[in-house]
C-alpha cells in the first residue's frame, strides 16, 4: 500500500499568511500540520508516499526533503492548478502502479492516526473506504448517506453529495480515503462540478453506481481541517493538551521567572522576569522579557516577546512583539512579523497589512 498526500491548493481561508507560505506548513504545537500526516502514514506501515504539490512546491520540498527524516520515501507529483481531489488522484496513477493507497489531505489532523483504518481496509478488502464524522454544519462538507447491509449489519455508503443545500445526514467526509485501482477509471468517467473541479465525492459515487463496494469508517475521536483560523487554534489547543510534562533543555532564566504546568522549551531559550503558564511550546532561541505567555500558546523559533502578554495563540518564527499593554488572545502571527507600540507623537495606529487581514480592538 502507498500513500498520497495532497499539499496543493491556495489556502485562501488563511490569507494573508498563505500568500507567502503553504497552508500545510502552518505549525500546530510548533510542528507543521503536514508532518502529522506523514507520520500517521509511516506509523501505519506506509513508507512510499507521493505528495501532490502546486505553487508552493519549493517550500514543501525544502521542509520534507526526500522523506528519510520521517522513515519514508517521498515522490513529488506536480499539479498545474487546483483542479479537484479526483484530478489529484488521476495524476498520481503512474506513481501508484496498481497499488492500493491512502489519500490524506495535508491540512487535516486526526486523533489516533490511521493505523486502525488501514488494518480494517486490508481485512475487509472493499474497493474504497471513507472516514466520516458527525458535524454541526454538514452543508459545508461532502456528506454521506448510509444504509445497513441485510446480512452482517455492516453499514454501506449509498450516496455522496458535495456541500449539499439540504444534507441527508450529518456525516461529513474527513480528509482521509482508501482506494484500490478502480478509483482511476471512476475519476476519468466523471465531469467537472459547477465550480470547475473534479470532485472526489463524484468519483466515489461513480464507484457506488457501478456496483463497487464503499465502506464507511466513523472517526471515534477528534479531527480538524486546519484551513481556518479558529480550527487551527483549536488544533493547537488539542495538541498542546497531549503534553504530558515539562520538557526540553534548561532555559537561561533569572530568579524572577515562573514556569508553571506543562511547558516544552527549545534550545537557547532566555527568560527574563517572565511567566510561562502551560500547556505551552516555546521554540529554539526565543527570548521572553517582562512577558507573560499563557496556556495553549505556541511560540516559534527565534521570536522575541518584550513587555507583553499572550495566550491561546500561535506565533511563527522570527517574530517580535513589544510594548503591547493589552493581552493578545486567539491570534495567529506570521513569520518575521513586528508588533510594537511607538512613543512618537502624534499618537496613532499605524499598520501595514496584506489582503484579507483582520485586526480586532477592544
Amino acid at each position: 500500500m502507498k500513500g498520497l498526500i495532497l499539499s496543493g491548493g491556495k489556502g485562501t481561508r488563511l490569507r494573508p499568511l498563505t500568500y507567502t507560505s503553504a497552508k500545510q506548513l502552518v505549525p500546530v504545537a510548533n510542528k507543521p500540520v503536514l508532518f502529522f500526516g506523514i507520520e500517521s502514514l509511516v506509523a501505519a506501515g506506509i513508507e512510499e508516499i507521493g505528495i501532490v504539490v502546486g505553487d508552493t512546491e519549493p517550500e514543501i520540498r525544502a521542509a520534507v526533503g526526500d522523506g528519510s527524516a520521517f522513515g519514508a520515501r517521498v515522490t513529488y507529483i506536480r499539479q498545474d492548478a487546483p483542479r479537484g481531489l479526483a484530478h489529484a488522484v488521476m495524476i498520481a496513477e503512474t506513481f501508484m502502479d496498481g497499488n492500493e493507497f491512502v489519500m490524506y489531505l495535508g491540512d487535516n489532523l486526526i486523533a489516533g492516526g490511521i493505523t486502525g483504518l488501514v488494518d480494517e481496509f486490508r481485512a475487509t478488502a472493499p474497493n474504497a473506504m471513507i472516514l466520516l464524522a458527525a458535524v454541526d454544519h454538514p452543508e459545508q462538507f461532502g456528506v454521506a448517506e448510509l444504509a445497513a447491509e441485510s446480512d452482517a449489519g455492516r453499514a454501506r455508503v449509498i450516496r455522496l453529495e458535495e456541500k449539499p443545500q439540504h444534507p441527508k445526514s450529518d456525516l461529513a467526509l474527513v480528509g482521509v480515503y482508501l482506494f484500490d485501482a478502480n478509483i482511476f477509471e471512476a475519476a476519468r468517467r466523471i465531469k467537472p462540478s459547477p465550480r470547475g473541479e473534479l470532485e472526489i465525492t463524484d468519483a466515489i459515487q461513480d464507484l457506488i453506481d457501478h456496483g463497487f463496494e464503499v465502506h464507511p469508517h466513523r472517526v471515534d475521536g477528534w479531527w480538524k481541517d486546519t484551513g481556518k483560523l479558529d480550527d487551527l487554534l483549536e488544533a493547537n489547543h488539542i495538541m498542546l493538551d497531549t503534553l504530558e510534562r515539562a520538557g526540553g533543555p534548561p532555559a537561561r532564566r533569572d530568579p524572577g521567572c515562573r514556569v508553571e504546568g506543562r511547558v516544552a522549551l527549545g534550545q537557547g531559550v532566555e527568560l527574563v522576569r517572565a511567566t510561562v503558564r502551560g500547556p505551552v511550546v516555546i521554540g529554539d532561541g526565543v527570548r521572553l522579557e517582562d512577558a507573560f505567555v499563557g496556556p495553549y500558546t505556541s511560540i516559534g523559533p527565534r521570536c522575541k516577546l518584550t513587555r507583553c502578554e499572550i495566550e491561546n495563540s500561535i506565533v511563527l518564527e522570527g517574530s517580535e512583539i513589544r510594548d503591547i499593554d493589552r493581552r493578545i488572545d486567539g491570534s495567529l502571527v506570521g513569520k518575521n512579523v513586528r508588533i510594537a507600540r511607538s512613543n512618537r507623537k502624534p499618537r496613532a495606529y499605524r499598520f501595514m497589512l496584506g489582503d484579507n487581514s483582520e485586526i480586532g480592538f477592544i
